[in-house]
């Protein structure tokens, strides 16, 4: 029923408007109909307009006939009132108006009222739109009536198991289905959707998938939509036959169909048919062509593989793994073969080849010989080559059009390829857009194409990679990132690169855990684009248990407007190589030490400051077609100093000669080191931060002694690759990346000097081998050492010098013995290997390999100071006669001058095996790293000990007392046990830090 006032006559799909009776008339007075207007199809407005025509016209004349009053004919002159807008929820009122062509004081007219519900209509937000008209005495009121489209609230997956809901999502986003929370419901969205999710499951091996669709409303207007799936039986891979392939067998043909081959180990015998891959329909006829192909490769041009029967079935028998009846579907794939003969490549011809004329240069593009059988894929990739090298020479329209010639009797296939080569372009104009800071100069210095040159496509991707290597923008592709605009009548390219730039300026607080610097926190800045001029600035200060580290540093990367890069670093750094103590806040205390093995490591304190210089240039001609190469020269100059935290250590670093005329303590304190670092460096990484691809080698040799007091050679080598993965089903956008690192690295001292201890290799933590702990993968040595052991008696009392005066304290022993520490090595060779797989933004899991050796390959880098050893054996040791609280008749112990590795510790191979979660934290801008690591080699043996004097000797060093027999034993048992050395079995560890 209609309020009072209003008398609207409609049919299904029919709106009439009606005029409200004046004041003080009847409500039969007058009614005018307006045209009747649809709200819903077209055909319904054929249909209403035929109404109109032939029943409207009665209707009128009976009504008018049953009133009295006469009534005013529509667009008398009569204006409009401010249109009214009911039943509008989410859209504003503003909204609706601003669509209606009718306003406020306009002359009231039919057809324009009709714009305006047609307007309304085409916008798609409504269910229900209705225009009714009130007369009143000032004006003739419009009001617009709407019903809202509902809006979705909540989309809901019932019983999907097959897929996540992220790939649903990922599926709908790629196949351009809207259909999203808080959107408008529209019934032929979720159609659609339907369709898609079926496609998706379809894929996943759920061919016989059934989607209901349940709408739910949601007071006042909003629906909530669940998707309830019955996913099916699923459809695996069955049984793949061939027929007519009498050529190649069964297992080859199925190993080429990379989609529906069973997973197992592909040219077993036995485990051929290890686990069936899901059926996915759309991807038969892929795997179709690449059974073609693999033929092709063969020398069978001609073969035909018909289309593929497939034949569902029940599963049937037996799981070899659950001993259970199969269940689900199996779909068997059978595809007919004619496989032609096979032929040979007789030979490949040019024509058309107007720039080129040497015909040798563009048959070797192609790799593969004449006489060969014809392989239809290398010689694709030849194809491809030599329109890359007709690119480097300017021809960008270049094509090459294969037409085969066949000789069936001898079997030949000849390759004449026509060539059109266009004509070479110049480059015009080099532009770039979205560098809003960094300037064109600084883009321009890295590009290896000038204006005006003839184009170069080899040149162009090169210059994109090393402006991607700058780290100033985000990764950039040649095919994505860069545009080219010809010019055919006057022969120019305009080039384009877009760029999008990275912040410069990188402000914040970094911290963490590492091995080697223990817990630390720190602020530091840096900006990689200095006034966007590709200049480097940075300033860093760390703090921490374990480390603390000041520096400031300013990089020009074009010295006076030429490709010289100049560094400078001043800096000041004081580190606690402490192996026990860099896990202290994660764990408490070292989980693979005890405080036994602990005391036999190297463990000390060493403080640094000074300053360094590097220049370096690129090679522009030197592997120019693959990468950015440079060599570069680095001076450096430091002052630094060491504290001892162990006896052991003391000894190494007091007795070993890497300084001349300087012994014992002295050592220690104001060592100066001047170092000169040549080096090399070739770089074809695709970014320089987590690369995806290329490859990188960097070789330096750091020559120490000119202008300080210590003096080492030291060579260092490393070599990392990157692969993207593509081509795989699970991988198939080559997002994930499979790396290694290959390092090599020695030290040796001349001169007469050995290498200073503090820069002896140690290997072992998150940097190279993770598994173990830092700096703990180190040969051993036994370091001689004077100890003095209380004469005791056998009830466990001390002898006292003087029993009247025990002011004077108890007799001590001086005894020569041996101490197993860890020595370091003088080369190492470490091998990594990872394969990252992204899950999230700034979010990555890894497999990983690490392998590593430390060791002394040669002996005479041991070699002890004279001045330090005789302090050592000049004493006298033993006390065999005791006579009122003095001894006598002690003797001296001649030390070798060199120093053996332990048998056993030095050519260790050690090895870990694990996973790990890297996080990329946005303010403290580092890696953020969990590990689990298995270590299947390692160090794990008993160590004899190793007494500086024969047992004899050694027992003569105690009188023959009761207290003499009683500390001797109690000394041989001290000083003469084995060592016991375990490294760690598996390790779990966090750390912000990187490995390679």
């Amino acid at each position: 029923m209609e309020p009072a006032g209003r008398d609207l006559v409609s049919s299904e799909g029919v709106r009439i408007f009606t005029v409200k009776r004046e004041s003080g008339s009847s409500l039969n007075d007058q009614t005018t109909p307006v045209r009747p207007r649809f709200s819903r199809s077209r055909l319904a407005s054929a249909l209403v307009a035929v109404a109109c025509a032939t029943v409207g016209a009665p209707l009128l004349t009976s009504n008018a006939e049953a009133q009295s009053a006469p009534v005013p004919a529509p667009g008398s002159g009569q204006t409009l009132c401010q249109p009214q807008v009911i039943g509008n929820r989410r859209i504003p009122k503003e909204s609706v108006l601003a669509r209606l062509f009718s306003h406020q004081g306009d002359l009231y007219d039919p057809a324009l009222i009709e714009r305006d519900f047609n307007s309304l209509w085409n916008t798609g937000y409504f269910d229900d739109v209705r225009i009714e008209r009130e007369d009143t005495p000032a004006c003739i009121q419009i009001v617009v009536i709407v019903r809202e489209k509902p809006t979705i609230r909540e989309i809901n997956y019932k019983g999907v198991n097959a897929v996540s809901q992220s790939d649903i999502l990922d599926r709908f986003k790629k196949a351009k289905v809207a259909l999203s929370v808080e959107s408008q419901y529209d019934p032929t969205k979720i159609k659609r959707a339907e369709v898609v999710l079926a496609e998706l499951l379809g894929e996943h091996g759920h061919q016989f998938a059934t989607i209901r669709t349940e709408v739910k409303n949601i007071p006042p207007a909003a629906v909530a939509i669940t998707f309830n799936v019955k996913e099916g039986p699923t459809v695996k891979v069955g049984k793949i036959q061939f027929q007519g392939n009498d050529s190649l067998s069964d297992r080859t043909l199925r190993n080429a169909m990379k989609n529906l081959r069973p997973v197992g180990i592909p040219h077993s015998i036995i485990l051929e048919n290890l686990f069936a891959r899901t059926f996915d329909a759309s991807k038969l006829d892929e795997d179709t062509e690449r059974v073609r192909a693999a033929y092709r490769e063969r020398g069978y041009f001609k073969v035909i593989p018909s289309e593929a029967q497939v034949k569902v079935r029940d599963a049937g028998g037996l799981n070899p793994f659950t001993l259970r009846p199969s269940t689900g579907k199996r779909a068997d794939i059978l595809i007919p073969i004619e496989e032609g003969s096979r032929y040979r490549l007789g030979g490949v011809t040019f024509t058309g080849n107007k720039a080129v004329t040497n015909t040798k240069v563009l048959r070797a593009q192609f790799t593969q010989k004449d006489g060969e059988y014809f392989n239809a894929t290398q010689f694709g990739k030849g194809i491809e080559q030599l329109r890359k090298a007709y690119g480097e020479l300017g021809y960008i329209n270049f094509v090459g059009t294969p037409v085969p010639r066949i000789d069936e009797a001898k079997k030949l296939i000849y390759l004449d390829i026509d060539i059109d080569e266009g004509k070479p372009f110049y480059v015009s104009r080099i532009e770039f857009t979205g560098n809003s800071i960094t300037r064109d100069k600084v883009i321009r210095r890295e590009l290896l194409l000038e204006e005006g040159q003839i184009y170069n496509s080899r040149l162009w991707d090169l210059s994109i990679l090393r402006l991607n290597q700058l780290n100033y923008f985000e990764a950039l592709k040649a095919d994505q990132d860069s545009e080219s605009r010809q010019n055919t009548d006057d022969g120019t390219v305009d080039l384009l690169l877009k760029l999008k730039e990275k912040g410069k300026n990188s402000i914040g607080l970094n911290g963490g855990i590492s091995g080697l610097s223990g817990t630390f926190i720190g602020l530091n800045y840096e900006t990689n684009n200095f006034l966007g001029l590709g200049e480097t600035l940075s300033v860093q200060a760390n703090i921490g248990d374990l480390s603390r580290n000041l520096s400031f540093g300013f990089t020009e990367p074009y010295l006076r407007n030429k490709p010289i890069s100049l560094g400078v670093q001043v800096f000041t750094s004081k580190y606690d190589y402490n192996p026990a103590k860099s896990y202290s806040i994660s764990q408490g205390a070292s989980a693979n030490l005890s405080a036994a093995q602990t005391s036999q490591l190297t463990n000390y304190n060493q403080s640094t400051t000074g300053l360094s210089l590097s220049l370096s240039q690129p090679l522009r001609h030197l592997f120019a077609h693959t990468g950015v190469t440079r060599v570069g020269v680095t001076y450096s100059l430091s002052r630094s100093s060491i504290t001892t935290f162990n006896d052991n250590t003391r000894n190494v670093f007091q007795s070993l000669a890497f300084r001349s005329g300087v012994t014992g303590q002295n050592q220690l304190n104001g060592i100066i080191t001047s170092i000169l670092s040549p080096s090399f460096s070739f770089s074809s990484l695709d970014r320089a931060v987590g690369p995806h691809g290329g490859r990188d080698f960097n070789v330096s040799m750091a020559v120490a002694g000119a202008g300080g007091n210590v003096k080492y050679i030291q060579p260092v080598a490393a070599y990392r690759q990157f692969y993207p993965m593509k081509g795989l089903r699970i991988n198939k956008e080559g997002h994930n990346v499979l790396g290694y690192r290959l390092q090599f690295a020695h030290i040796t001292g001349f001169g007469g000097e050995v290498a200073p201890p503090a820069n002896r290799i140690y290997t072992g933590g998150e940097s190279d081998v993770r598994g173990f702990d830092v700096r703990s993968s180190s040969p051993y040595t036994f370091i001689p050492n004077k100890v003095l052991f209380n004469l005791t008696n056998p009830d466990g009392t001390v002898v006292p010098r003087d029993p009247t005066n025990p002011v004077l304290g108890n007799v001590q022993i001086p005894l020569p013995i041996y101490r197993l520490v860890s020595i370091g090595g003088d080369t190492s060779f470490t091998a990594n290997l990872e394969y990252r797989i992204p899950i999230a933004n700034q979010v990555t899991f890894a497999f990983f390999t690490d392998f590593g050796m430390t060791f002394d390959l040669q002996p005479g880098q041991l070699k002890q100071n004279a001045s330090g050893l005789s302090t050592i054996s000049s004493p006298s040791y033993g006390c065999p006669t005791f006579v009122n609280g003095a001894c006598f008749g002690g003797q001296q112990v001649a030390f070798p001058i060199q120093l053996n590795n332990v048998p056993g510790t030095n050519y260790v191979p050690r090895m870990s095996n694990g996973a790990e979660l890297q996080v990329i934290l946005p303010i403290v801008n580092a890696p953020f790293r969990l590990y689990y690591a298995y270590n299947p080699l390692r160090l794990y043996k008993d160590v004899p000990q190793q007494l500086a004097v024969d047992n004899a000797t050694f027992r003569s060093f105690f009188p023959n007392t009761g207290a003499g027999l009683y500390s001797y034993a109690q000394a041989l048992q001290f000083y003469g046990a084995d060592y016991t050395l375990r490294e760690p079995r598996k390790t779990f560890r966090l750390s912000v830090s990187t490995t390679f």
